[in-house]
């Protein structure tokens, strides 16, 4: 990683706990992933050679500058969602400031479309960061979308366990994943499909 994406990484670390110690509302919150949590990604892109990433949940885009990173090394690109207009803008502001945006494709939509519209086994790599209340409802097309052999990884495993518990009983019950959960940051639970 070169010292401008560091240094810049280190920058928007600090806005978002500043940010989100400063306001309530959860739209105007950063709600970031924790730097701990970025070098796990970084390691399961590169250890996977994930070269199709789809990121649900950008916010200002910290954790998908963590997976571009990863995936420039592969020869790779980060497809990540978001609905929120000022947060799209946020992000596309820090990805011009990085030599990344080559390897990232930021799409304004809803992510449930997103993933219906997605073709089978398209995708190496899902990392899910967004409405928790969602993922039980997506299970079907994120199962679908996810290559034999991917992985799908979700923030919040043990900060929200409560949230949580639905879909990762229902991940879990599918004989055709295989699934963790590691204490890093604020909880990530990963699962990957069978080949």
């Amino acid at each position: 990683m070169d010292s401008n994406l560091k240094n810049l990484l280190a920058e928007l670390e600090a806005f978002g706990q500043s940010n989100d110690g400063a306001v309530k509302e959860r739209p105007g919150r950063m709600l970031n992933i924790t730097r701990d949590t970025g070098e796990l990604l970084s390691v399961l892109v590169r250890s996977t050679g994930a070269r199709r990433i789809l990121e649900i949940g950008t916010s200002n885009g910290y954790s998908t500058l963590w997976l571009a990173d990863a995936a420039r090394s592969v020869g790779g690109t980060v497809t990540t969602v978001e609905l929120s207009r000022f947060k799209i803008e946020l992000a596309q502001a820090n990805f011009s400031r990085s030599a990344l945006t080559d390897h990232i494709r930021q799409v304004e939509a809803d992510a449930g479309g997103v993933l219906r519209a997605a073709q089978d086994d398209s995708v190496d790599l899902i990392f899910l960061d967004s409405e928790r209340s969602e993922y039980s409802g997506w299970w079907p097309d994120v199962r679908r979308v996810l290559r034999p052999g991917g992985l799908l990884v979700v923030d919040n495993a043990t900060s929200h366990r409560d949230e949580m518990a639905a879909f990762m009983a229902l991940v879990g019950a599918d004989s055709q994943f295989h699934t963790c959960l590691v204490p890093v940051g604020n909880g990530e639970f990963l699962a990957t499909k069978n080949r």
